[in-house]
């Protein structure tokens, strides 16, 4: 018996086989889920995509375009899980986007409008538009997870204006779970440590990061992506079926640390 038997749900985010999306689905799928997955529009996009799916064991996925900056592709991938999957019980949000000409130390001042309010358009707000859609097909409830990190709430040079985006994420999500949670939704935001994947890679100073976390967290090591795949479950299924508007953290311990 898997945590995730008879679950279906829809995974944001996936990139490659580095996506910390992509290790929640792989864990989600091991515990007997079924995952539909999104992707930027594009034939490219798609192979991308599916490759990693189909290398991880993922036979036949099956995948929308969708451009989260779009409200008529959110609706059109949310009409089409409606049609292909009837109802849902779990949403993951994988996403995030800065230009990284300003994920750099001292470039926050720097930030321009534009790039300020793509930031928390694609980092916080699509949380927002597809909790919306994805209630209209939660018909059961649920759960929705967001991704998020230690610069939401304590300065990390570089992270920049991403950490005003990831500080946003987690405020929606309070106040997602506190409205969905009469029709028995739930919204928690987890909060992983710094991980070797492809956006990550565009902060400045990532290097520094990962040998001051291994010098300074508890566990005195980096947390391995899989963890965080292995959190996501306990918080997608009914393990944490009284878990809601919370941020729990897989960091090693980093967080707890007056550093």
């Amino acid at each position: 018996m898997g945590l995730m038997d008879g679950q279906t749900g829809l995974v944001f985010g996936v990139a490659n086989d580095r996506s910390i999306a992509w290790h929640i689905a792989r864990n989600l799928i091991a515990h007997g889920a079924m995952c539909g997955f999104s992707h930027l529009p594009g034939d490219k996009m798609e192979r991308r995509v599916r490759k990693t799916l189909e290398d991880g064991g993922v036979r036949d996925p099956w995948l929308f375009p969708c451009d989260v900056g779009r409200d008529e592709d959110i609706d059109a991938l949310f009409d089409a899980v409606g049609r292909h999957f009837g109802s849902i019980s779990f949403v993951v949000h994988s996403l995030a986007f800065a230009n990284r000409d300003y994920l750099q130390m001292g470039k926050f001042t720097q930030t321009p409008r534009e790039v300020f309010t793509q930031a928390l358009d694609i980092s916080a707000y699509t949380l927002v538009a597809i909790a919306e859609r994805a209630r209209r097909v939660m018909l059961a409830g649920g759960s929705i997870l967001a991704l998020s990190y230690y610069g939401a709430e304590k300065v990390v040079p570089g992270y920049n204006v991403m950490g005003v985006a990831k500080a946003a994420l987690e405020a929606c999500a309070r106040y997602l779970a506190a409205e969905l949670g009469g029709q028995g939704i739930r919204v928690n935001t987890l909060s992983a440590g710094p991980c070797r994947t492809l956006s990550a890679m565009a902060v400045g100073g990532i290097d520094d990061m990962f040998e001051w976390v291994e010098k300074k967290a508890p566990l005195r090591r980096n947390i391995d992506t899989d963890e965080v795949g292995k959190t996501a479950v306990y918080l997608l299924s009914d393990l944490s079926s009284g878990v809601t508007g919370e941020n729990v953290y897989v960091d090693a311990g980093y967080n707890t640390m007056g550093l």
